[in-house]
């Protein structure tokens, strides 16, 4: 599920979700992009629904799933 539309954040550009994978994958306004694993349902539904959705990641994604970085270091 896509998540760009409607989505005011001086920090996320825009969110997707793979249910089945369990994969949220988030595009920052600085550019870079992150998978992160293991994230159930209900956080990424909290995290669309968030007031500051910044402040949710802050407190409830960031540091606390499995990650990768996603941006151009694979393709040099």
């Amino acid at each position: 599920m896509w998540t760009n539309r409607a989505m005011p954040s001086t920090v996320i550009r825009w969110i997707h979700y793979d249910a089945d994978a369990r994969h949220l994958t988030i595009g920052f306004q600085t550019g870079r992009r992150y998978r992160y694993e293991q994230v159930p349902a209900a956080v990424h539904a909290a995290l669309r629904a968030a007031p500051s959705r910044g402040a949710y990641f802050n407190e409830c994604i960031r540091d606390r799933y499995p990650f990768a970085r996603l941006d151009d270091d694979a393709g040099g």
